[in-house]
C-alpha cells in the first residue's frame, strides 16, 4: 500500500475515533434520552461530512490567488480539524493500547484488583492533555507558523572557487505554492524581501503552482519583481508537471527575464572567472504522482558539468542529491519537503513526517565533500498549517574553501 493510502487510513481511523469519543462524552453528560439519542447520530454523521468535505475539497480545490470569506471560515477550519485530529488520533493510541491492556489484564484475574481510581484519573487526564496538543498547535501553525518567515545566512566553502566569487551571494525560493493561503500579495511581499537580501543571484527551485494551470499567470507575475545583477535563474518541481504548465510556466518566466534551466546550465561569469550553474526539471528513481520515473538520476545532465570549475545545481529534489555527489556537483539546491511542514525535530531530529520517504528534509548536508542544502520554502499543501519548519529564504556566501 502506498504512504498516501496509509495516511487515508489513518485519518478514516480517526474520525472513527472523534466519533466514539464523542459519543461517549454525549452518553455521559446528557441527561435527556432524546437530545442523548440526537447527539449521538449528529456527531458521527457531522465528522463524516468534514472529512469528506476536506478530502474531495483537496482533490478539486480551484486553488484562488485571493482569500475569501469561505477560506477564513469553512476552509481553514476543516483544515485544522483534518491535520490536528489525525495527529491527536495517533497521539491518543499509546493511551488507548494501554486502557485495554490493563483492562483484559484485570478481567483475566477476575477483577481481583480493583483499578486505582488516582492511577485512572492520572491517564485520562495526561491523555487529554497529549491529544490536546495537536489541536493547539494547529491553531498556531495555521495563524502563525505558517507566515513566520525565516532568513537564513549560510556559508558555503568551495575548495574550487574562484577568488573573483569569494563573498558571491545566492538567494533562494522554494515551494511557492500560490493559493488563498500563499496569495499574491503576500508573495510580492516575500518577494520584496529577497530583493532587500541584495544577492547577486536570485535562485528559486520549483513548485509554484499547486494543481490548477491558471494560477501560474498570478505567480510568475508576484514573482516579476525580483532582481539581482547577475538575473534570476530557476529549475521545475513535480506540481509543474501536475499542472501541466512545465513549458507554458517557463515561456512566463522567460518573459519575465528569468531563466528556467531544464536539463540545461548556464556560465555564471566575472571577468575572465565563471562557475556552472545547471538546472533540472523534478527527478526521482519512482513515479510521483503523474510524475514518470527516470532510468538514471541526473543522466541528462552528465554532459553538462564543468570538472575543472565549481558547479551548482538546482534541483528540486534533494533526492538527486546522492547522483549529484557521486558525478562532483559541488553544491545542490532543492527544496520539495517543505522541512516537514509539521516537525518536531526541536524534540527528536527524526520527527517529521517526510523523514519515512527522504533523510534530506531541511537544512545543510554534506557527503564526499559535495554538499546539499534543502530550502524549507514558502507555501504549504495539503493544510496550510507550519509547526517547527518556519517559512524559509535562504542566502548563501560562496566561500573559498
Amino acid at each position: 500500500m502506498s504512504l498516501l493510502g496509509i495516511i487515508l487510513l489513518l485519518l478514516i481511523a480517526s474520525q472513527f475515533y472523534w466519533a466514539w469519543r464523542g459519543v461517549r462524552l454525549a452518553w455521559a453528560r446528557i441527561e435527556s434520552p432524546a437530545l442523548r439519542r440526537l447527539a449521538c447520530t449528529a456527531i458521527p454523521v457531522i465528522l463524516a461530512a468534514m472529512t469528506f468535505y476536506d478530502v474531495a475539497g483537496f482533490a478539486r480545490r480551484p486553488d484562488p490567488v485571493h482569500l475569501t470569506a469561505r477560506d477564513i471560515f469553512l476552509t481553514a477550519p476543516l483544515a485544522w480539524w483534518l491535520a490536528s485530529s489525525l495527529a491527536g488520533f495517533l497521539a491518543a493510541i499509546p493511551f488507548e493500547l494501554l486502557r485495554g491492556i490493563r483492562g483484559a489484564v484485570r478481567r483475566a484475574r477476575g477483577k481481583a484488583e480493583p483499578a486505582s481510581p488516582a492511577r485512572r484519573d492520572f491517564l485520562a487526564q495526561t491523555a487529554n492533555v497529549v491529544t490536546a496538543g495537536p489541536f493547539l498547535g494547529g491553531v498556531y501553525g495555521l495563524l502563525y507558523g505558517r507566515l513566520n518567515l525565516e532568513t537564513v545566512e549560510q556559508p558555503i566553502r568551495l575548495t574550487n572557487l574562484p577568488a573573483a566569487f569569494h563573498g558571491f551571494r545566492i538567494a533562494q525560493l522554494s515551494d511557492i505554492h500560490i493559493g488563498p493561503f500563499m496569495t499574491q500579495e503576500q508573495i510580492r511581499k516575500f518577494a520584496a524581501i529577497a530583493n532587500s537580501l541584495k544577492a547577486d543571484l536570485i535562485a528559486l527551485t520549483g513548485d509554484y503552482v499547486t494543481f490548477d494551470a491558471g494560477t501560474q499567470y498570478p505567480v510568475v507575475e508576484a514573482l516579476s519583481g525580483l532582481r539581482a545583477p547577475f538575473g534570476v535563474y530557476g529549475c521545475l518541481g513535480n506540481h509543474a508537471t501536475w499542472a501541466g504548465v512545465e513549458d507554458s510556466i517557463s515561456g512566463l518566466f522567460g518573459a519575465a527575464r528569468f531563466r528556467m534551466l531544464r536539463g540545461s546550465n548556464a556560465a555564471i561569469t566575472v571577468g575572465s572567472d565563471w562557475f556552472n550553474l545547471i538546472g533540472v526539471d523534478f527527478q526521482s528513481r519512482h513515479r510521483f504522482g503523474s510524475s514518470p520515473a527516470v532510468p538514471r538520476l541526473l543522466g541528462n545532465i552528465e554532459t553538462l558539468i564543468a570538472r575543472d570549475r565549481v558547479n551548482i545545481l538546482l534541483s528540486h529534489n534533494p533526492d538527486t542529491f546522492d547522483r549529484a555527489a557521486a558525478l562532483g556537483i559541488d553544491l545542490s539546491l532543492a527544496g520539495h519537503t517543505h522541512g516537514g511542514q509539521a516537525a518536531l525535530e526541536f524534540i527528536s531530529p527524526e520527527i517529521a513526517p517526510t523523514r519515512l520517504v527522504t533523510p534530506y528534509v531541511a537544512g545543510l548536508f554534506q557527503k564526499a565533500g559535495r554538499r546539499l542544502y534543502v530550502n524549507r520554502g514558502i507555501g504549504t499543501i495539503g493544510v496550510p498549517i507550519r509547526i517547527g519548519a518556519p517559512p524559509e529564504i535562504t542566502v548563501y556566501r560562496l566561500e573559498r574553501g
